[in-house]
């Protein structure tokens, strides 16, 4: 097996649905311009409140991608 190198970038993903939409858009950005997406870490998660409930999800991600040979 291979020793992998990967960079990685920090990106925030937002959503007025969910965490987990928050997330998908994000990569889903990502893979528009970075190559060889690996993995993805959540640093944290926060929001705006309006009227008493969430207005908006905000999901900071770590991104890794590989290192091409």
């Amino acid at each position: 097996m291979k020793n992998h190198i990967y960079k990685h970038i920090e990106l925030t993903g937002t959503s007025t649905l969910t965490i987990e939409d928050a997330v998908a858009n994000a990569l889903k950005r990502a893979n528009k311009t970075v190559k060889r997406l690996c993995w993805f870490q959540v640093l944290e998660t926060r929001g705006n409140i309006d009227k008493g409930k969430v207005h908006h999800w905000q999901v900071p991600l770590k991104i890794g991608s590989a290192i091409d040979d």
